[in-house]
């Protein structure tokens, strides 16, 4: 079942976007029904290439959506690097802080949730206001800035947006990994006299990786559909400086350009799997958990033989001191 309801989407989207549109036909000056398009509407997207009023191919004028594909890539990528950096760091220090043990714990993690439980729609309304000309943010400036309408600041206005809903998504996930590295670690760490940092270093980020790792995975899939925070804080148009692919979609469905929109739902699709691909091939996001668990398995063995070794040390000055004392008895024995 599962498999019908994700699959069957999939399979249409591809299906349709290998059909042409229904459009006007030169010749004759009459709309005719679409047929087997083959990769033309790809090749649309890709390298802006349209058909004119006489039936030759060029390249697309001015306004066309489809010279807005590229920007719109190069936005969504920009935005997944930069959120998700931000965001993994932000949350490895609040998972950090809210891993420790202090009075208040409890309710500190409730809190902290709060920006992600918001709607995606009342965070963008909120920082919308926040960032409006007229809003806190330039009262608290020396001078003012366009936030919605100057390119830099628009996007930097959509990443504080972002990363101050979806931060508390991170912290959430690194810190179910932290609880559950095993505390014998860090006693045979500190007992060997490893600093907090060497601690860290050593224990924290090794066995916390594969939380890590599925963490922004899950985040960067996510990232590279965003679509109504830029819509709603800055604006919904294709050329807009926050545009990302997502929006292109939404835009060519609303011109009723429903196998072009399928081309380009595909090439997203095809987008976001190749980044979960190299994402769990090559940088170890393990989502079905065996690597954490073999992780933990090794950091126990290693916190087993460190704790052995540190109570053979404690052990062997007694046994040495008792040998020394059997020999001088015998000694004494022998004189007598």
């Amino acid at each position: 079942m599962l498999a019908v309801v994700i699959g069957y989407p999939i399979i249409r989207a591809i299906y349709l976007s290998f059909q042409s549109d229904k459009h006007l036909d030169p010749a004759t000056g009459v709309f005719v029904k679409g047929g087997f398009a083959g990769f033309d509407h790809y090749i649309y997207w890709l390298t802006q290439r349209c058909m004119s009023a006489n039936g030759t191919i060029g390249t697309c004028p001015p306004g066309v959506i489809s010279t807005d594909f590229w920007p719109a890539v190069g936005n969504t990528f920009f935005f997944t690097v930069v959120t998700v950096a931000l965001e993994t760091i932000l949350g490895m220090s609040m998972a950090l802080v809210m891993n420790r043990d202090f009075r208040g714990r409890a309710l500190l993690r409730a809190a902290v949730l709060i920006p992600w439980a918001i709607p995606t729609a009342v965070t963008a309304k909120l920082w919308q206001f926040i960032f409006a000309d007229k809003g806190i943010i330039n009262a608290l400036l020396p001078t003012a800035v366009h936030w919605t309408t100057d390119p830099v600041a628009a996007r930097a206005a959509v990443i504080i947006a972002d990363v101050w809903k979806t931060t508390p998504f991170m912290a959430l996930l690194i810190l179910a990994g932290l609880q559950m590295i095993p505390r014998d670690a860090y006693e045979a760490a500190r007992v060997d006299g490893a600093s907090t940092w060497q601690q860290f270093k050593w224990i924290t980020l090794p066995l916390v990786k594969p939380a890590l790792m599925v963490a922004i995975l899950f985040r960067t899939l996510d990232a590279l559909r965003m679509y109504d925070l830029p819509v709603i804080m800055i604006s919904p148009s294709a050329n807009s400086p926050t545009a990302t692919v997502s929006q292109l979609v939404v835009e060519d469905l609303r011109q009723n350009n429903f196998n072009s929109a399928s081309a380009l739902s595909t090439l997203i699709f095809l987008m976001i799997f190749a980044v979960a691909f190299v994402m769990i091939r090559f940088l170890g996001a393990d989502v079905s958990g065996n690597a954490e668990k073999r992780a933990m398995a090794k950091a126990e063995k290693k916190a087993g033989r460190a704790g052995r070794a540190g109570r053979a040390g404690r052990k062997a000055p007694l046994a040495d001191k008792e040998t020394a004392t059997v020999g001088v008895d015998k000694q004494g024995a022998t004189k007598r």
